[in-house]
């Protein structure tokens, strides 16, 4: 068997990235707190590229030829990134959500059982493969099989079918964020809500990478080699989510992508990531200790007064490192304090305009809209479900 191994300094830099992706996403799904479960599908996804951007430079620097049992072994990955990213977004968005996910991993597993058809296939058949798409002109080699590669004819079809799943967990993601847009009074192209906007940022970004993917595959032919134009792109993007990781001490406790866009909001802050650091664990200490959003008169300005900022480096803070705003912060904790309240209260003596007024709301009518937003029951109902456990 020919062969030829080519070593260039964009393959150096794939090969070193995969390694780079693998462990930080270790630490995404290790580390996640709050939004835990969004960070385990976010880990999985990264982990799924760096095995198809493997396969990537073992092809294109000819280094497949030396370990060709490895051929095609990343093709069931194409059809995670769908689900894994689906889930991340639902996950981010409603995190509280409780739903069966094992269906959208009904395509994934059957390809890790059928590409075994092709992985059984001897060395001879794996090198004909490699060098019809990477060397078409080098001479084959004499291959005998026993059996098919593909008995259903279906591995013909991968890049298409990779395609339609794309485009339908996208789709299903939109939904999603169109969904929660509306139930927030906002529009895809006019996002308040910090949160939303990474999500959204997210879905943008990738969503275009992903449809330059199907355009370029239209035009050239489902055959087409163009994976050393898509995977140099990501791994950028594992370089930059590395480098915003090592210098956040605070950045699993917010909703992140490796795909968003950076913000440019704060682009001219003065402030450092030890002053960001500083400010962050003052509001925690005012919030967790001081039980500050208890207060019905807190605000913006007043907090920034208790910890002695300015509102606007305050508001920053709150913005980058939680990506709430401040009444968002507030409510988080407002409403975490009174699950406390109605399960520490067994017999049920607080009514629910005491449980409003010692969590820092001034009407009941606010507190039922925040409480049933944040946990998706009213405090009554929160309190009966408690009640029948």
């Amino acid at each position: 068997m020919k062969e030829d191994i080519n070593v260039n300094l964009l393959d150096i830099f794939v090969f070193l990235t995969v390694f780079l992706a693998i462990y930080i996403s270790f630490f995404i799904i290790k580390n996640g707190r709050k939004y835990s479960k969004a960070n385990i599908y976010q880990g999985l996804f990264l982990i799924s590229f760096a095995f198809l951007a493997l396969e990537e430079f073992l092809n294109n620097t000819g280094y497949i030829v030396k370990v060709l049992y490895l051929t095609n072994f990343s093709q069931p990955f194409n059809f995670l990134l769908g689900p894994f990213f689906y889930l991340y977004i639902q996950y981010t968005l409603y995190p509280e959500k409780k739903s069966k996910n094992w269906y959208h991993f009904i395509v994934p597993f059957f390809w890790f059982f059928y590409i075994g058809f092709y992985l059984a296939q001897p060395d001879g058949f794996k090198y004909n493969s490699y060098i019809s798409l990477k060397h078409p002109d080098w001479q084959e080699v004499k291959a005998v099989t026993t059996f098919s590669s593909d008995p259903l004819s279906v591995k013909e079809y991968a890049n298409e079918i990779t395609i339609v799943s794309l485009l339908l967990y996208y789709s299903a993601s939109l939904f999603l964020i169109m969904k929660k847009l509306k139930s927030i009074n906002q529009s895809f192209f006019n996002v308040k809500c910090p949160k939303v906007t990474i999500v959204r940022n997210s879905f943008a970004h990738s969503f275009i990478t992903i449809l330059a993917f199907c355009i370029i595959k239209l035009l050239w032919g489902m055959k087409s080699d163009i994976g050393m134009i898509v995977v140099p792109y990501y791994c950028i993007y594992v370089c930059i989510i590395s480098y915003r990781i090592t210098n956040s001490s605070d950045y699993f406790n917010q909703p992140f992508f490796i795909l968003d866009f950076p913000t440019a909001k704060y682009q001219k802050s003065s402030l450092t990531e030890q002053q960001k650091d500083e400010i962050l664990n003052k509001v925690k200490h005012e919030m967790e200790v001081n039980l500050y959003f208890t207060n019905n008169l807190s605000s913006l300005k007043d907090l920034a007064r208790q910890i002695n900022k300015p509102t606007h480096h305050l508001s920053q803070v709150i913005n980058e490192r939680l990506n709430k705003n401040f009444f968002e912060l507030l409510a988080s904790y407002r409403i975490a304090y009174a699950e406390k309240l109605i399960q520490r209260d067994e017999n049920s003596k607080l009514t629910t305009e005491e449980l409003a007024d010692k969590v820092g709301y001034n009407s009941k009518s606010s507190f039922n809209t925040a409480f049933k937003k944040h946990t998706s029951v009213t405090p009554s109902d929160y309190r009966k479900n408690l009640k029948v456990q």
